[in-house]
């Protein structure tokens, strides 16, 4: 594992405008970056990367019916009591899933370690799935990188299959806050990928979903909702006014109500509970815990934080780093602190995707600080042997 420099791409902010990737650029800083890249083995990405995230969403999922049936975990997570019962249903009913995206620390020598799963609405989608994938083949027919340059990227592929996997019985909406452009543009993607699939599709912003006589959830032609992809936290629809209403309304919403258990950082210290010792794990515990005190290089994360809001780095008793926010009322959890891999870009994270139950692709973003938040970079990867 590498960074390098390469040639950008001469035309490629064009192709970004021409493809509805405007946010190329965000507050003001470059999120792209065409003229660098990371480099690994096919060996890295098989058996350090691709093998320990399927092993690591297969723990995920087997935890999930213990934290669903267990009113203590659902304490821990801080997930509001009149509505555990939607979390608990949408498991019992088996309710289909898409996609969620681990975040790893790897440097191409030690075990990459989990830093988060984000399970529920995560982004940088369209960045992999398509728009590296357009970097890699312009790069090798510019003669950039040899023919045989691979990407791990079967992301796109991996989405139409899974939107295959959903009834075309009706229309499938699509909600998000669109006047965020980056979040308006992972939507459309995603509602591509489901046209892909044969589904006929319509977007909304999350403000136009309204609520009919019958207690249904309807779009702006009075339509009812039958399935819905939002990108739109569960933490927050828990606390909307119309909450109640998603006891009643089945399994409307993909992602499914069971996956806010996976998307809370109180998954972490579970994890560690059940498989502590683990060699792609990080030491995690809930702060009332002993345990939690004998760590003496640790990250405090809120349950819900994104973005890095409000997250500290302490290594031995002095604050490396932190992030101011708008999270921590629902609790902490400490997690063990490990090193990011570290280049002149900064420090890098890496995204590793699963669509269904299937690992399939791989994201760059670094950051100036080791806290990855709203201004990291994405950086495009290939392996070569």
């Amino acid at each position: 594992m590498k960074r390098i420099a390469v040639p950008e791409r001469p035309d490629w902010r064009e192709k970004a405008r021409s493809v509805g990737f405007g946010f190329h650029e965000m507050y003001g800083e470059p999120y792209w970056l065409d003229d660098v890249a990371y480099v690994f083995s096919i060996r890295q990405i098989e058996e350090e990367i691709e093998a320990p995230s399927s092993e690591l969403h297969e723990m995920c999922m087997d935890l999930v019916g213990d934290i669903v049936g267990n009113e203590e975990y659902l304490d821990r997570l801080a997930i509001p009591h009149e509505l555990r019962d939607v979390i608990t249903r949408s498991w019992q009913r088996s309710d289909k899933h898409l996609y969620g995206r681990f975040d790893l620390a790897y440097d191409g020598t030690a075990p990459a370690k989990l830093l988060e799963y984000n399970a529920d609405t995560p982004t940088s989608v369209f960045e992999t799935g398509y728009f590296q994938f357009n970097w890699l083949t312009d790069q090798i027919d510019l003669g950039v990188l040899p023919k045989e340059a691979d990407q791990f990227n079967s992301l796109q592929e991996n989405l139409i299959e899974a939107f295959g996997a959903f009834s075309k019985a009706s229309i499938f909406h699509f909600a998000a806050m669109l006047d965020n452009e980056e979040d308006r543009g992972t939507t459309v993607y995603l509602m591509d990928c489901a046209v892909q699939a044969g589904h006929r599709v319509d977007l909304l912003d999350m403000s136009e979903i309204g609520i009919d006589a019958q207690g249904r959830f309807t779009d702006l032609k009075d339509r009812v909702i039958d399935r819905c992809f939002k990108l739109y936290p569960w933490e927050f629809m828990l606390r909307e006014p119309f909450a109640r209403q998603l006891i009643p309304s089945g399994d409307v919403f993909v992602e499914p109500a069971w996956k806010a258990v996976l998307s809370n950082k109180g998954l972490l210290p579970l994890l560690w509970q059940r498989h502590a010792g683990h060699p792609n794990l990080l030491a995690a515990y809930f702060p009332d815990d002993p345990k939690a005190g004998e760590l003496s290089e640790f990250v405090r994360k809120p349950l819900l934080s994104r973005e890095g809001e409000n997250v500290t780095i302490t290594r031995n008793g002095e604050v490396m780093a932190e992030a101011p926010g708008h999270y921590g009322e629902e609790g902490f959890i400490i997690q063990a602190y490990t090193p990011l891999f570290e280049s002149a870009g900064g420090f890098a994270v890496l995204g590793s995707w699963i669509v269904g139950d299937r690992a399939c692709g791989l994201a760059v973003r670094e950051d100036k600080s080791p806290i990855t938040a709203n201004l990291s970079r994405f950086v495009p990867h290939f392996i070569q042997d």
